[in-house]
């Protein structure tokens, strides 16, 4: 009895290790399998959000680069106020050349001609002034 009862005890414990085995043998297989079909149905989605990350991306530099084209434009307009205030200086002084001429011409004209006599009117003198202000 007790030599059955001895293999009985033997039969349990080979069976339980035989089990273990089979448990450790096929463990990596089943986590190999639950990656590989977590895999399958992730990945479509996984794609999608790169592709659409990519597009966002060159948004992103398209915009980028429009930003910058402005600032450096925006910088290029502040240096150039010194073009701007020579320009209006030079636009003030060719102005207040233009009115000394047209005084000037005004005068020699009233000094030379004859004041006109009420049933002649005088001719107007050619305008020598090439300046658009006239």
């Amino acid at each position: 009895m007790e030599d059955q009862e001895m293999q009985l005890k033997v039969r349990r414990v080979s069976d339980k290790f035989t089990e273990s085995m089979y448990v450790l043998a096929n463990e990596p297989s089943v986590a190999l399998y639950r990656l590989q079909e977590h895999v399958r149905r992730s990945l479509p989605e996984l794609v999608q959000h790169k592709t659409d990350m990519q597009s966002w991306e060159e948004q992103s530099q398209g915009a980028i680069y429009s930003v910058e084209y402005a600032c450096s434009a925006v910088k290029s307009m502040t240096n150039s106020s010194l073009y701007f205030k020579n320009i209006d200086g030079l636009l003030r002084q060719a102005i207040s050349m233009k009115e000394q001429i047209s005084n000037s011409q005004g005068r020699s004209l009233h000094d030379v001609t004859p004041s006109p006599s009420p049933l002649v009117s005088a001719p107007h003198a050619p305008s020598t002034s090439s300046w658009p202000l006239d």
